[in-house]
């Protein structure tokens, strides 16, 4: 059963440029281990955060840091939550996570389900 799905879609130039122009941005989106990733995995990493907040319902309060993108055993990318979003999760008995990113050009999307019990 599904919790949620969430798709979003993000211009790498232009979010590079807003890294650029507010520098505390890079520390309030990004974990510690996110932020020295290039500016086309950050780009890829926001849309999967922003994917995962759309398949929550997009509750206000919850922390950027508290989602973030891992490899698994095999390199590919899972999502991992804690604190502020593990706590929506919950809420919404999301349990799984199913996670697609991809790179066109200057186009990084991500797409998220969230699955229930």
């Amino acid at each position: 059963m599904i919790a949620g799905i969430g798709v979003d879609v993000v211009d790498v130039v232009r979010f590079g440029e807003q890294l650029r122009r507010a520098p505390a941005l890079r520390e309030r989106l990004f974990a510690p281990a996110e932020r020295e990733l290039s500016t086309r995995s950050l780009a890829a990493r926001f849309a999967a955060k922003e994917a995962v907040a759309k398949a929550l319902g997009a509750p206000a309060g919850m922390n950027w840091q508290d989602c973030r993108v891992v490899p698994d055993a095999d390199g590919a990318p899972q999502i991992e939550v804690v604190g502020t979003v593990a706590q929506v999760a919950e809420r919404r008995g999301a349990v799984r996570w199913h996670l697609s990113l991809s790179h066109d050009g200057d186009i990084a999307t991500a797409m998220v389900v969230a699955e229930k019990a």
